[in-house]
Order: C-alpha cells, then structure tokens, then sequence
C-alpha cells in the first residue's frame, strides 16, 4: 500500500507542476506579447506623436528604459506567483493524492485481508462493501466466492459423513458374521457366506455409485452422444426389467413411437434402469407402470410413472439429494435395496445432455411420476 501511495503522490505531483508550468508560459507569452503590441505600435490617447509608455517629452532613450524596467517587473510578477502557486498546487496535490490513496488502498487491504481469510478456510468472513462502484463489486465477488467455498466444503463434509453411514452398516454385518465365524456360534454355511457375498456386493455397489457421483458432480461423465432412436434405448431398457415386473405381479407397458434424438444409449439406458427399479420397490402387488416416449416442442420427453406410494410435497424436494430415500415401514424390510443415489447420478446424466429430470406426485398413496426432456438436437 505504501508503494501505491508514493504512486499516487508522485503522479498529482507531476501533474499540478507541469499544469502550473505550462500556465505560466502561457501567461508569460501573452502578457509579453500585448506589452509590446502596446508600446511599439499603439499611440498614447494624449493626442499624435505620443507613444504609448513613452514620457510626454517625446522620443527618448529614458521612456523606453522605463517601459523596458516596467516589463521586466511585470515577467517578475509572474514568475514570483508562479512559484508560490506551483508550491501551493504542490502541497494540493500531496493532500489530495493521500486523501485519494487511502480511499482506495484502506477498502483494498480490508478486502486483501479478507480474501486471505477465505483462502485459509474461514469461508464465513465478512467482506466490507467500500463506497466506490467498483471496489464494491469486487468486494460482493469475494463475497460470492466464500460463500460457494463454504457451501462446497459443506457438501463434501456432508459426502464424507454420508459415505460413512452407508459403509457402517454392511461392515458392521462382515464384521459380525466374521466374529461369528471364529467363535464357532455362527455356521460358515452356504446361506451365511450368502449373506456376507451380498453386503460384499453392496459395498462394491456402493464404491461404484460414489465413482460416477463424483464425475456426475463435477461434469466429468463419460457422455458419448450420437443421434438414434430414443424410444429404442428406453423400450430395451424396460424390457430387461419385465421379469422382475411380472415376479412382482407388477403390470408393465411401454408405449411411443419412434424419436430420434442425440444421445448416449447406455448412459440413457442407465437412467430409465435407475428410474423403473425406483417404481418396482414403490409399486405394490397388482399395480402399474408406464414407460412412454414422446415430443414436447424442443425437446423428447420420457415418462416413468407408476400407481405406487407415491411421495409427499416435502419429500419432493429431496429425492435427487445424495443418499436421500423416501422413508417407509416396509423399507426397514429390505436393507441393502439400493445406495440412495441412483436419482442423484441419473440427473447428472440427464444435465450432461443438456436435459432436465423432475419428479411430481399427488401425494401419499397416489403414485409418482418422473419426466426426462432431452434437447432434440444437440447443443
């Protein structure tokens, strides 16, 4: 700050002189100038043969001494005002530079100060909003930038205590059943080694979601995007859930005529899996499920809708959260269905095509239904 002081000072320095210089040439030459017009060439008004600045004597060598002595006072005069005034405009000049310095390096070394204190994790430090338009705006980035630090280091904190919550319950199931194996009170029968292979391939499950969640969140999914049939890839999909369908006593259709749209089949493919395994846990004995594709203005539109549970208005907003699950009695009946962000990954790939995925409800007990819009043509 103090180098931009000296700066500051310098330069008002530099400009009042060469203001006050420039100003006494000029008066110089003009008060020189119209001296002379006056006494070479004009006439005194007390009547012809007078030269003005002359005495009245007539010509002579002393009136033009005097005349000579007069202008030599007068560029005298000038030159003494010059000084007191380039001294004056100096001393302006080092005041108005400190005032103007220290409006502009006090708000900088406060946001300077700031911005230091965001960079070493205090993402909540205030930013002092300075006067000036400029510094102000300046001060509200660095004051959007904490503020998404903090929001980001609050989402990865939260990832941190969600992974670990999810891993702690098939762990705690290996490691209990490992005990039991050493200690002789648990069998190391078929259906036990069954049980410790399925929380062994709930966690590799679980290690595979955290993967394409962290590339669903930062952007970095593998998308390979070609122009095809977009029912073809939902209807494929569907089919090769049928059996579970029909195990369930679910009834299944798959309706829409063909839609050609860019997209990556086995990513889409992935979504639509993602979102009927959503509907067949929902969905009870004797109920539906509609998978149907079609065209909104701009966009193909892919609908999944079933006659299962359904989801309250509150639950709505937290269905795409990571790790979030509809709570439910039944779901206590069947642990392991599922990481709690399949929806999460799926709207990633949906926003990786330039898309949207939303879910709607009537509530409780009504069903819900979830609507994919991709771009017909690509962005």
């Amino acid at each position: 700050m103090r180098r931009l002081l000296t700066r500051m000072v310098l330069s008002h320095v530099i400009v009042a002189v060469l203001a006050a210089l420039a100003t006494v040439f000029v008066i110089r030459e003009v008060a020189i100038r119209g001296w002379e017009t006056r006494t070479q060439g004009g006439m005194a008004p007390g009547g012809p043969g007078t030269t003005h600045g002359m005495r009245p004597g007539g010509p002579g060598r002393g009136g033009m001494s005097a005349a000579e002595g007069f202008r030599q006072q007068v560029i005298a005069s000038i030159d003494q005002g010059a000084l007191i005034g380039i001294t004056v405009g100096v001393v302006a000049a080092v005041l108005l530079a400190f005032i103007a310095s220290r409006r502009i390096s006090e708000p900088v070394a406060r946001l300077g100060q700031a911005t230091r204190a965001i960079a070493a994790g205090r993402y909540d430090t205030p930013v002092p909003v300075p006067p000036e338009t400029e510094l102000a705006q300046l001060a509200h980035d660095v004051h959007s930038l904490g503020e998404t630090l903090q929001e980001t280091e609050a989402r990865r904190m939260r990832l941190i205590g969600e992974v670990a919550h999810e891993m702690r319950t098939p762990l705690t199931v290996i490691d209990g059943y490992v005990e039991g194996f050493i200690d002789g009170v648990i069998p190391s029968g078929p259906e036990e080694l069954g049980h410790l292979s399925q929380e062994t391939r709930r966690l590799r499950r679980l290690a595979d979601d955290l993967a394409q969640l962290s590339r669903a969140e930062e952007g970095r999914l593998d998308i390979t995007v070609e122009s095809g049939d977009l029912a073809a890839t939902v209807t494929r999909a569907a089919e090769r859930l049928r059996p579970q369908a029909e195990d369930a006593g679910i009834s299944l259709t798959v309706s829409g005529d063909s839609v050609v749209a860019p997209h990556d089949s086995g990513r889409i493919a992935q979504v639509v899996t993602n979102l009927l395994g959503n509907a067949l846990q929902a969905s009870p004995p004797g109920g539906t499920i509609g998978v149907s594709t079609g065209v909104d203005g701009e966009y193909a539109v892919v609908t999944v809708a079933d006659t299962g549970r359904g989801i309250s208005a509150a639950e709505l907003e937290r269905v795409f959260e990571r790790f979030y699950r509809v709570p439910h009695p039944e779901d206590r009946q069947r642990p392991g269905e599922g990481s709690g962000i399949g929806l999460t990954i799926a709207r990633g790939i949906v926003t990786a095509h330039g898309g949207s995925l939303t879910a709607t409800s009537a509530g409780v007990g009504h069903g819900a239904e979830f609507v994919m819009r991709l771009p017909l043509r690509a962005s």
